[in-house]
């Protein structure tokens, strides 16, 4: 497996971004965790590059990092994935056996048929001490699932949970005339209508339940398909500054959109929808809080915020701000629609198995100026008001631009 060093000199001749420099003297604590989050940071920001992303040094050295972070050794062990029902299946895996692998054996133990495998995908879920199970984040292809299950109980109860991977609606007609592929979706369905994700009216939640005594799952999942905010991710309730500083908002993402929910004066709600075409941009920031160690670790996470730059009209950009611990999670969902978008532009479907057993590449079409990962320090990234100002040389550190956003054109404005 490479070191540092053989990963440091095959990373610097396959992209152009400077390996974080080392300090000889004065590593104090809070050196020390700048260090960590550099490094964290210049592993997120070329894992962004395509040549990078599927090369098989930097996957293994991600992987072996994993392991020897949490002292793991591969061995024969068994993993426990839900769906959102809360039924299990139990598969025998190796422990470090990557996402892919894992996500393969689900829908084989599933009988799912191989072409519709990569239509679902692994997420971490963390259940909350009201009871409700919030996503914490997609799983990635390099990381071990068991590995980030075992770390994550480590700090709360949390569960690997098999859903829907994309979000075009369309591609749901694929699945319907398959009985597995279509429980799937059934499943996932009836959860999001009875934890209020997707919203009907009075009749049509009758109608639907209706169906679901009847067994009519079919006709229930085109029926549900109608509902408000079907097939989308919603989020923790979340602070923005859009209309207004100190917002309280509920966010969620579907239907090529971030929608948010605000909440006025007077118990009124005003709803606003920021299509991802017109996103030109966004970044995540973190502040992170001072040094305070207990048993060698931090004892305060990161204070995390997402800001997206938008077209409010032809001549007007605005940034607007979230702030929440969910902002990877929103910052994958707007990476995935916008990935979606351009793929089915360019006429790709989704990939099969064998495609990932002949070592095809996967389809990167974000161009990133850095990381979306949990170690960016708030130090090192100027503000979305500076960067609108055009201020300095980091004027563009920290930004994702959206590919999607070229593409714009007069009927979107």
């Amino acid at each position: 497996m490479p070191s540092m060093k053989s990963l440091r000199k095959n990373l610097e001749q396959q992209c152009c971004h400077p390996f974080p420099p080392k300090k000889l003297f004065g590593m104090t604590p809070e050196k020390l965790e700048e260090r960590r989050l550099m490094l964290e940071r210049y592993v997120q920001i070329v894992s962004q590059e395509p040549r990078i992303a599927n090369s098989d040094i930097f996957n293994g050295f991600l992987l072996k990092a994993q392991q020897e972070t949490q002292k793991e050794t591969s061995e024969a062990v068994t993993l426990d994935v839900f769906l959102m029902n809360g039924y299990k299946i139990t598969m025998k895996i190796m422990s470090t056996d990557q996402t892919e692998d894992v996500l393969e054996t689900v829908a084989s133990q599933l009988e799912l048929p191989e072409e519709f495998t990569y239509y679902f995908t692994l997420y971490l879920v963390r259940k909350e001490e009201d009871g409700d199970n919030s996503i914490v984040r997609k799983l990635q292809e390099f990381e071990s699932p068991y590995i980030s299950l075992k770390y994550a109980n480590k700090i709360g109860s949390h569960r690997i949970v098999l859903r829907k991977g994309f979000w075009d609606l369309s591609y749901e007609d694929d699945l319907l005339e398959n009985k597995v592929a279509m429980n799937l979706l059934y499943v996932q369905a009836v959860n999001d209508i009875e934890r209020s994700w997707t919203l009907g009216t009075k009749e049509q939640l009758k109608h639907l339940a209706t169906l679901q005594q009847r067994g009519s799952k079919r006709e229930y999942l085109r029926l549900v398909r109608t509902f408000k905010y079907y097939g989308y991710i919603q989020f923790k309730p979340c602070i923005t500054d859009y209309p207004q500083a100190n917002s309280r908002v509920l966010i969620c993402t579907g239907g090529r959109e971030m929608n948010f929910r605000i909440q006025m004066a007077a118990n009124s709600v005003k709803e606003g929808s920021f299509k991802i075409t017109r996103i030109k941009c966004w970044r995540i920031t973190s502040s992170v809080p001072k040094f305070v160690e207990r048993n060698g670790e931090s004892t305060k996470p990161p204070q995390m915020e997402l800001a997206f730059e938008y077209l409010m009209s032809r001549d007007c950009l605005q940034w607007i701000s979230i702030k929440t611990d969910q902002a990877i999670l929103m910052s994958m969902c707007l990476q995935s629609m916008v990935d979606e978008l351009i793929s089915q532009k360019q006429g790709r479907k989704i990939k099969r198995p064998q495609d990932r057993s002949k070592g095809t590449a996967k389809k990167v079409q974000l161009k990133r100026d850095n990381s979306y990962g949990m170690g960016l320090a708030q130090s090192a990234l100027p503000s979305p008001e500076e960067e609108a100002k055009g201020n300095g040389k980091n004027d563009k550190k920290g930004v994702v631009t959206n590919d999607a956003f070229s593409t714009i054109g007069d009927d979107d404005l």
